[in-house]
């Protein structure tokens, strides 16, 4: 008689994995889309840029009020413009201190593959360690503040967003704001400023129930 013909121990391991990965991928894929989506949205709200440049346009303001009038209005109508001008200070910054941007994609990457996107029933195993939710969230928000607040990283970011609201600040006050009229369908919500605020409600959310995250 021939012995019973013996499963492979590997089966349950591979349909595990393949679940994590059926599980992952939309979300990731669903991540990704709502993002392309939300940036076409926001930049067909982007003013010409002749409008921003535009040099007959540019006096000096009169006093700080009128400054300050200009700065409110212009950034109401450019704010597309001026988001994508702090965007391109910060990418320069970065681009200029590969290290910092090197930190910065590991930090991002460790959130999106350890915490976001990663299956809850999936725990975190490192050198044979295996991390709860709990463990792996406080590890990630303790690296964010380490890498932000106590290394070149943080001033990096600060001095860049500090040279882009200056630049923005300047054009707001000195452009002329008298010939520009704001669309009345265009709420301030709109586009990526609404994709970034419902992705900030969603991360406190899972912040504050960790084991209620899919």
């Amino acid at each position: 008689m021939s012995s019973p013909a013996t499963l492979p121990m590997t089966t349950q391991q591979a349909t595990a994995a393949d679940n994590n990965t059926t599980i992952t991928t939309p979300a990731f894929r669903s991540f990704i889309s709502r993002l392309t989506t939300s940036l076409r949205q926001t930049f067909a709200q982007r003013r010409p840029w002749y409008e921003l440049l535009d040099r007959t346009a540019f006096t000096r303001p009169e006093n700080l009020s009128d400054a300050f009038s200009r700065i409110r209005k212009n950034a109401a109508y450019f704010r597309v413009n001026y988001l994508s001008l702090l965007a391109a200070v910060l990418a320069f910054s970065l681009i200029s201190h590969p290290f910092s941007l090197l930190v910065l994609l590991s930090l991002l990457a460790s959130w999106i593959f350890l915490y976001l996107f990663r299956p809850s029933d999936q725990p975190v195993v490192i050198f044979g360690r295996t991390f709860s939710e709990r463990e792996t969230l406080g590890i990630l928000v303790v690296s964010t503040v380490v890498v932000i607040f106590l290394t070149s990283v943080g001033s990096l970011l600060i001095s860049a967003a500090l040279i882009g609201l200056a630049i923005v600040s300047v054009h707001g006050a000195f452009r002329v704001p008298e010939d520009l009229f704001l669309d009345e369908q265009e709420g301030p919500n709109a586009g990526l400023l609404s994709f970034l605020g419902g992705a900030a409600s969603s991360a406190a959310v899972a912040a504050a129930n960790p084991a209620g995250r899919v």
